[in-house]
């Protein structure tokens, strides 16, 4: 209870001080990149700050569009204990003469990109050029998850994870373990710690098998944390009136212990202070893991949105530490795996997968949108022939074997519910078609001066993300 008074009245505090020298520096636009593993955080980040430096393909940005984009440039971001998003590393990792796509999101970085803007307006030949500066806040998309855990206890958490566990691939190991073990008796913490990795283990399978929902995050990327207690426990079924220093009860300790100690501090310092952002989620390769899979994504999502502190941000909800998300985009990511005549199916789809999240940010005031983009487009469209008709494909170079393939993953269908539907049921496949999503590498790029790597729709994200306040 202190912990959580004292956490409360430091952020109110820093809301404060923000609000009251605000006036007297330039402004400054915080964007939370957030998703899921394998959703493109790190492209997106990447290819949206070259695009950003070198506006020549960023038409639906009004701001670059007109010419009043001046100058960009990077500095050093102002969170000094945060490690830098390593753009310039990923960037050659996508441009160099053999590309690959750069390593994944490990943890929390930024990156401030601060762009010189022309006047507008009456006023503007007065005040002259002015500067906004966008610090891009990267987070692993397995922390994410976490963050619905604040509004949970112990109990209910090993509820809901048991019942996923046994749905799921991977967990032969830890329900044979958790078959031996006595909630109800004393602590062992052998085999407590012994439980803990088996959980650990499954989780990782269940990751790799396209499942989303996989709590706790820390226990897929521990970092210093790792055998340390507060990632020493596991589900447990339910102990009526569990006695002190029993499994159970040490257990329930350590998961309130990692809310208190892991949760609610990286909330606190990153989560609750982005002003817009944007939720990146690989549909498509939920949609090829199948309906249960894709079942999945679409509870994940809705839990991650309760964690938002959505709406319109005034400025005393600011003094009072409240926080708000004013836009939220949800973008459907590699967009380029399939052909555009497939691009609204799968804007509409992503729509319909989201219906419960955005309908929680939207009542709380947040602007949101959705739409289907791929950061780095990897593929070229063509139309070959099949089965007595022409079929619509990408055609790009593969992952792993670096040959040149077309593909079609499936039509998808104009009512998202024949979808949704079955994947609600629990189906075990689905009923009309199979869909199936090639990786591609990243192709070489030839960038003439002046151009950012090619996308499809970066620049209509943006001008949703930033674009009113350029």
């Amino acid at each position: 209870m202190i912990g959580s008074v004292t956490g409360s009245v430091w952020q109110a505090t820093r809301n404060m001080a923000e609000a009251v020298v605000a006036p007297f520096q330039d402004p400054v636009i915080r964007l939370g990149v957030t998703g899921l593993s394998r959703a493109g955080k790190t492209v997106f980040i990447t290819s949206l700050v070259a695009n950003l430096m070198d506006r020549g393909r960023m038409p639906q940005l009004r701001a670059a569009a007109e010419g009043r984009v001046l100058a960009a440039w990077l500095q050093p971001q102002p969170d000094d204990v945060v490690a830098r998003f390593a753009y310039e590393d990923h960037l050659a990792a996508l441009t160099a003469p053999d590309p690959h796509w750069p390593e994944g999101t490990r943890r929390v970085s930024e990156l401030r990109l601060s762009l010189r803007l022309a006047p507008t307006g009456l006023l503007g030949g007065l005040s002259g050029p002015r500067t906004v500066h966008i610090d891009i806040v990267d987070y692993p998309g397995e922390w994410l998850l976490d963050l619905g855990l604040l509004d949970r206890d112990y109990a209910s958490w090993s509820e809901r994870a048991l019942a996923k566990v046994r749905l799921r691939p991977g967990a032969e190991e830890f329900l044979a373990r958790l078959d031996r073990i006595d909630a109800a008796g004393p602590l062992d913490e052998v085999a407590l710690k012994g439980l803990a990795d088996a959980y650990a283990t499954h989780l990782q399978v269940a990751r790799e098998a396209g499942y989303s929902d996989c709590t706790p995050g820390r226990f897929l990327l521990p970092g210093d944390l790792e055998g340390s207690p507060v990632l020493t426990f596991a589900p447990l079924p339910p102990v009526p009136e569990p006695a002190r220093r029993s499994m159970w009860r040490e257990s329930e300790r350590r998961f309130e212990a990692y809310k208190r100690l892991v949760v609610k501090p990286f909330f606190r310092e990153h989560f609750a202070r982005i002003d817009r952002q944007v939720v990146l989620v690989d549909v498509l390769g939920a949609l090829a893991r199948g309906p249960q899979a894709f079942e999945d994504l679409r509870t994940a999502m809705a839990d991650i949105l309760t964690a938002f502190n959505p709406g319109a941000s005034a400025w005393l909800a600011r003094l009072l530490g409240q926080r708000r998300v004013e836009r939220i985009l949800f973008a459907a990511t590699k967009a380029d795996h399939l052909h555009h005549s497939q691009h609204a199916k799968l804007t509409t789809l992503t729509e319909a997968l989201l219906r419960e999240a955005r309908d929680r940010a939207e009542f709380a005031g947040a602007e949101t949108e959705a739409m289907a983009i791929a950061a780095l487009r990897t593929t070229v469209e063509d139309r070959i022939a099949h089965g007595g008709g022409m079929v619509d494909v990408v055609r790009g170079r593969l992952l792993g074997s670096g040959r040149q393939a077309a593909q079609h993953p499936g039509d998808l269908p104009e009512d998202p519910g024949r979808l949704l539907a079955p994947a609600r049921a629990g189906a075990e496949a689905w009923p009309l078609e199979d869909y199936a999503v090639q990786d591609f590498a990243p192709a070489p790029l030839t960038l003439r001066p002046g151009e950012g790597p090619p996308h499809i729709r970066l620049d209509k994200a943006a001008e949703f993300l930033i674009g009113d306040r350029l």
